[in-house]
């Protein structure tokens, strides 16, 4: 396997699920709440303060990264194959940088308050998702940590074999 053994795996599938679900509340509540915030109406429960627009924009823009990263993770999870590792990790850190981001956006929001209920739930599912991401992280790290040998990445590849010269002198194809 081209990502270690089975453990990494089994707990991956789950994570991602749940990740991708998160990041997807993550984009509803933000972009609902950036629609009420240009419009300049407030409510109970929007509330905000001067952090609350970069809160509000990298919150979006860590959901769409982050999604289109499980996206990605599953597929990898599908193939599980060296190439498709190296673009699960390289989006996973890419999300789980915008998401650390809009992390520190939302406890600086907090250490200011005034905030309604919907962006104290925006702030949870951020922070909660900086840990989940994080530990999807883990995992494939672990996975690269423990292959042994890579999997080629198609099996033409692997099947492909140089000619062999026979014994009368012709060269024979192996297929």
């Amino acid at each position: 396997m081209a990502t270690g053994g089975t453990g990494s795996r089994a707990f991956m599938g789950p994570l991602l699920f749940v990740n991708l679900v998160m990041y997807i509340i993550v984009l509803g509540l933000a972009g609902w709440s950036i629609d009420k915030y240009i419009d300049r109406e407030t409510h109970h429960y929007l509330g905000g303060n001067t952090s609350t627009g970069f809160l509000l924009i990298f919150a979006l823009m860590a959901g769409a990264v982050g999604a289109c990263s499980v996206l990605v993770g599953m597929l990898h999870l599908r193939a599980w194959r060296s190439d498709s590792l190296a673009g699960a990790l390289s989006s996973a850190l890419v999300s789980w940088a915008l998401t650390a981001l809009s992390f520190g956006l939302a406890c600086k929001q907090i250490n200011l308050g005034n905030r309604g209920r919907r962006l104290r739930t925006l702030e949870a599912f951020i922070i909660i998702l900086t840990v989940t991401q994080l530990m999807y992280l883990v995992l494939l790290h672990a996975g690269v940590m423990c292959s042994s040998r890579p999997r080629p990445s198609s099996s033409r590849a692997a099947r492909r074999r140089p000619p062999v010269k026979s014994k009368d002198g012709s060269i024979q194809f192996s297929s």
